[in-house]
């Protein structure tokens, strides 16, 4: 006796090829472009097989036309080629539509660089503000800032931590990577490993994650602290510092941007950011916004 199984989306094929901190972002990208094509329903039911060559340029060009970024328009297009290919392997178009798919060209264009790299005065200022409250909030937020500072992780990798990936005794951290499923070891500099035995002495030795959220008692509740609250803690923390609007991954190019200052070379640096493609890594560096930034203080009267 056999049983059928529910053939599986191209949609949803392509979706669990992906990263799972990526896979919300894709799915509103693809309903955007759906909503250009006049696609009406769930993207899982939606007939994907049918798009053909002009459908894809209809969106870019309809993306170009609504001033969307080159990067937005680029990363569409990925997903469409994405879903196409996700097709080809259901055997629901053949090699020449997917071949003729793929030949859709990216849009080009340079937009400015995104976010801002702190500088050395306001990383003090910004651990300061931590140091300066005592309670176990400010020795959580001192040791997640210094560890963001010191090894550029990602939220979602934050998150991911438990209490016995840092060996306080060699100063290695073990890293489960949001993006590509990888692994991989950081040894933390000797300020920020400080900081986080600090962190953990006051969290105590309870299995579980290595940053917990907090309530108002006081009491480190044991569960782990989201990606919104980290967020969260950054903005409250740059307030206070009074050092600007500031964001998470704002640690992070600043991460990229003192290494290479410090004459890291781009792969050793790519390598210590996690990133798989060198291109990648070359977007973090704020070297020459800090640059303009001195030059313009020089004229100052």
């Amino acid at each position: 006796m056999s049983t059928k199984t529910e053939p599986i989306s191209p949609v949803t094929l392509y979706l669990e090829n992906l990263a799972p901190t990526g896979r919300r972002s894709m799915r509103c990208t693809l309903q955007t472009a759906a909503n250009i094509l006049g696609f009406m329903g769930d993207l899982e039911t939606l007939p994907w097989q049918q798009i053909e060559y002009q459908h894809i340029a209809s969106v870019r060009n309809t993306l170009r036309q609504h001033g969307k970024a080159s990067n937005t328009i680029n990363l569409t297009l990925s997903a469409l080629r994405g879903v196409a290919k996700a097709c080809f392997h259901l055997k629901l178009v053949s090699a020449e539509q997917l071949l003729t798919i793929n030949s859709i060209k990216p849009v080009r264009g340079q937009r400015l660089i995104s976010g801002r790299s702190l500088t050395s005065n306001d990383i003090q200022k910004l651990l300061r503000v931590c140091k300066q409250d005592k309670s176990p909030t400010g020795k959580r937020d001192h040791a997640l800032i210094s560890l963001m500072l010191a090894t550029g992780l990602r939220r979602s990798e934050i998150t991911s931590l438990e209490h016995h990936d840092f060996n306080s005794k060699n100063g290695l951290l073990d890293v489960q990577s949001s993006k590509g499923n990888k692994q991989r070891q950081i040894y933390l500099n000797p300020d920020c490993r400080q900081s986080l035995r600090q962190w953990r002495n006051q969290r105590g030795n309870a299995d579980g994650k290595l940053f917990n959220p907090i309530n108002k008692a006081g009491q480190i509740v044991n569960k782990a602290l989201t990606g919104q609250s980290i967020y969260d803690i950054v903005q409250q923390r740059a307030i206070a510092a009074q050092i600007g609007v500031l964001r998470p991954h704002d640690l992070r190019r600043t991460f990229v941007t003192r290494l290479l200052e410090a004459g890291v070379d781009l792969n050793t640096t790519r390598q210590l950011a996690g990133h798989s493609d060198i291109k990648t890594t070359a977007r973090y560096d704020l070297r020459d916004q800090k640059a303009q930034r001195r030059a313009i203080q020089l004229l100052s009267y």
